[in-house]
């Protein structure tokens, strides 16, 4: 049964879900129609919104596209290339690809979202190089489907946001005067026991929903040579000019590696484990650029990295635009409040962490969900008497949760594969469904006061 519901989910997703772009373009144009009829806003206050955001996540999609190349980089080293090969080895058959490249992908997504991205993005492509029966759409989905438990780990926005004092965004301090560590978000039962299942859960998913033989798209020999070569390497040519020497220099990229690792301690030893994006991607960077041993040998490496960027810079954008609509407009504040109006104290949560999982469509980043959610389920739990804790949670898990069916976090992992959205949204729609219920479930025991 879950077979056909998959095939089914992915036979429509491949015929009638538009190019990534273009959806982005028609989620612009329906969150200017819902604003416009649900907020006070006018014309001229939703184009200057939508503008503001388009340019306002300039910096942000940089971020990403770094992520991508550094990430990309760092697998193309002989040494991370093994490891990965090693990993994918016990995934030796197409069923077992896609589970081990699932379970891998969650446990890195709990470390860091963009480390879990990029490491189940290429394990997968090293996945479909070793076993070459496997359906390559499957494996980079696998990857994107244990992307699915990232909020609730040692990344998540929203949790890191109410454990720093005087941040903007910490609605919480600014209601109650504290700030919630951790260890009351992220490390409590009713957060990580959900994570737990999922982790382990969504591979057997992964299992139960492999196409059918029929079905099976493998990859090309020649893209696989594309997207999975060789480790980059130059050798030094006979006679060289000083320039070439420099270009070769194990030296010079040992020291530059260990001005890198020095800045690290010093980053660790004084803010902690401080794992932020800016840090993934300093991480990334200068681990390829001492495990590639020559300068030559990096710049080989981003020059092919570097291909799979195109989606990022096109696209992100747009997010920005749209972003911009639903918090300058206030609508993610109506689509909240509808929530809030139906609640009662035992299914608030689960009403939040679906209402989250809506104003996630249209704001993809969890921080800027955040921001724009989070006043009103704030005020809405202090009314209500309900935890402001496990609230704040309800939208993290919604945040991660709609990410199955939305394009926007898919862009690095498919532009390392060279696919398209709709070529994996089929089966990441079984893994909206399996996971919106297992949440939807903890949430409703949080209300009964289970946890």
């Amino acid at each position: 049964m879950l077979k056909r519901l998959a095939s089914f989910f992915t036979h429509l997703m491949r015929n009638y879900l538009p190019d990534a772009y273009l959806f982005a373009i028609l989620l612009t144009f329906l969150s200017a129609i819902l604003a416009l009829i649900f907020t006070q806003a006018g014309f001229t206050k939703l184009i200057t919104t939508w503008g503001g955001g388009v340019y306002g996540i300039v910096a942000f999609a940089f971020q990403m596209i770094l992520i991508l190349v550094t990430g990309h980089c760092l697998a193309l080293t002989p040494a991370i290339n093994r490891i990965l090969v090693w990993i994918a080895g016990i995934g030796n058959t197409p069923v077992k690809g896609g589970m081990i490249v699932a379970f891998v992908t969650s446990i890195c997504s709990l470390i860091n979202w963009g480390f879990g991205l990029i490491v189940g993005g290429l394990l997968a492509l090293q996945v479909a190089k070793r076993t070459r029966n496997a359906d390559f759409p499957f494996l980079i989905a696998s990857a994107y489907s244990g992307y699915v438990v990232w909020h609730q780990g040692l990344s998540g926005s929203i949790p890191l946001a109410i454990a720093t004092a005087k941040l903007p965004q910490n609605f919480i301090e600014q209601m109650t005067g504290a700030v919630v560590p951790v260890s009351q978000s992220i490390f409590q039962p009713f957060n990580y026991l959900p994570a737990v299942i999922l982790t382990f859960t969504i591979p057997i998913l992964m299992a139960l929903i492999h196409p059918k033989q029929d079905e099976i798209q493998t990859i090309p020999e020649d893209k696989l040579a594309e997207l999975c070569g060789d480790c980059p390497h130059e050798a030094l040519p006979q006679n060289p000019t000083l320039a070439e020497r420099i270009d070769h220099s194990y030296l010079i990229n040992m020291i530059f590696g260990l001005m890198g690792l020095i800045y690290l301690y010093f980053h660790f030893s004084t803010k902690g484990f401080d794992l932020n994006l800016n840090i993934v991607i300093f991480i990334f960077f200068i681990t390829g650029v001492i495990l590639h041993g020559k300068p030559v040998n990096y710049i080989k490496a981003v020059n092919t990295a570097i291909k799979g960027a195109g989606g990022i810079a096109l696209q992100f954008p747009l997010y920005g635009g749209i972003q911009g609509i639903m918090v300058g407009t206030g609508l993610a504040k109506v689509i909240a409040g509808w929530f809030v109006v139906i609640s009662s104290p035992e299914t608030f949560y689960m009403f939040q962490f679906w209402a989250a999982g809506i104003i996630n469509m249209f704001i993809p980043s969890g921080g800027g969900q955040w921001a724009a959610q989070g006043p009103i389920t704030m005020e809405a739990a202090k009314m209500m008497g309900i935890d402001p804790v496990r609230s704040a949670m309800m939208v993290a898990w919604g945040d991660q949760w709609t990410n199955m069916i939305q394009p926007f976090w898919a862009l690095p992992l498919l532009g390392l594969a060279g696919l398209s959205a709709r070529d994996i949204m089929g089966y990441t729609t079984m893994t909206v469904i399996y996971s919106g219920i297992v949440l939807s479930a903890f949430a409703l025991l949080i209300g009964f006061k289970v946890f």
